[in-house]
């Protein structure tokens, strides 16, 4: 009778720790889950001043940290709740090489291959919309972290962990959009479980790519999937610089129709009309070739310093960057005084309103 017993009661404990293991995520904006997240990535992101304000991760536990590759990204596994799996990408370090990855801004297709090394080929499709384009270096981040994270993500699935919660600050947010992306498309394609699930919190991240990229990567994770985190006070948001130009439009859009009309006017008029179209246009695609040149060919050359082998892909011809993704505004009130005392706009510190601790108060804040 007594042995029954212990098998009963040892069998009531197996089922719950079962059911606490497959309990799904749940979709929607989750302060406690995003306050838990800051404090996991702080652990590897933030400066050590910085850190000491933001206390440690009260869920979670740290299972793996990587070693700095690629571009000095670095990447940590950790368990939530005993039953989530955090993969962490950390933001950008004082070092080049982490910078480069940041201003490598050229865009390139969404969909192609990237030569990391003589023996290394990254396969990617972060988007079936031929005309997504994304930012090239987090694409160049991505192949090397995504690598190492896949046998993470097999460990874990293997051991009855469904639940993946994507995180990223900063560069890492960046990073993390087009981890979130090439995650599902491997989904789509059966080389990763279709049961597993994930959800993603890009935190104070730039952005990662033109509209088309956003529209596809918001298409597969609305519903509450995927949110990205900004304060309306910080910079690091609002890059890449954005430039459009009408090449970004739509095949039906009227610019066919503008074009057609001018060619049907007689020659003075059709002469003057261009001149117009030419003033209102060419600025824009000048722009464009620029940062190309600038932030495409000439960074790349920096990259091959670090990366011998490497091999830069084709550029795509548009700057159209966006913000991507469901946005979660951190507002400071104009009239909050302790926020402003905290951390101030007259100082030299360019990540004052970038760096967790406001990013933690705004949260608190946060209805």
């Amino acid at each position: 009778m007594k042995f029954l017993k212990s098998l009963i009661i040892g069998s009531f404990f197996l089922l719950s720790f079962s059911n606490s293991i497959a309990q799904d995520l749940k979709p929607g904006f989750d302060k406690a889950e995003y306050r838990e997240l800051i404090y996991i990535a702080t652990q590897s992101t933030e400066s050590p001043e910085k850190a000491k304000l933001i206390p440690q991760p009260e869920h979670s536990k740290l299972v793996y940290r990587s070693k700095p590759i690629g571009l000095d990204n670095l990447w940590e596994l950790w368990l939530k709740d005993e039953n989530t799996a955090v993969l962490c990408t950390r933001g950008t370090t004082e070092k080049g090489e982490s910078w480069l990855a940041n201003l490598y801004a050229a865009m390139t297709p969404a969909k192609g291959e990237l030569k990391i090394s003589n023996s290394d080929t990254f396969q990617y499709e972060l988007s079936t919309n031929k005309d997504a384009a994304v930012h090239t270096g987090y694409l160049l981040s991505t192949a090397f972290i995504s690598k190492e994270m896949l046998p993470k993500i097999d460990s874990c699935y293997n051991s009855g962990i469904k639940n993946f919660i994507i995180m990223g600050h900063s560069q890492g947010g960046g990073i993390s959009y087009l981890l979130t992306a090439h995650f599902y498309n491997l989904q789509s394609k059966g080389l990763l479980p279709a049961d597993i699930r994930f959800k993603t919190y890009c935190s104070a991240a730039p952005k990662p790519g033109n509209l088309y990229f956003a529209y596809d990567y918001e298409r597969k994770t609305q519903n509450g999937w995927a949110f990205n985190v900004v304060s309306a006070v910080d910079w690091v948001p609002q890059t890449p610089f954005s430039v459009e130009t009408t090449e970004d439009l739509p095949i039906v859009s009227p610019i066919p129709l503008v074009e057609e009309t001018i060619k049907s006017q007689t020659f003075f008029k059709r002469m003057f009309l261009n001149m117009v179209y030419g003033k209102l246009t060419a600025p824009s695609y000048k722009t464009v070739k620029t940062y190309q040149k600038l932030l495409g060919k000439e960074i790349a050359k920096r990259v091959k310093e670090f990366l011998p082998e490497f091999v830069p892909p084709p550029f795509y011809s548009s700057n159209n960057y966006v913000r991507t993704g469901n946005t979660i505004v951190l507002y400071p009130n104009p009239n909050d005084a302790n926020y402003y005392e905290k951390f101030p706009n007259n100082t030299k510190d360019i990540m004052m309103h970038h760096s967790f601790p406001p990013y933690l108060y705004l949260l608190n804040q946060l209805e």
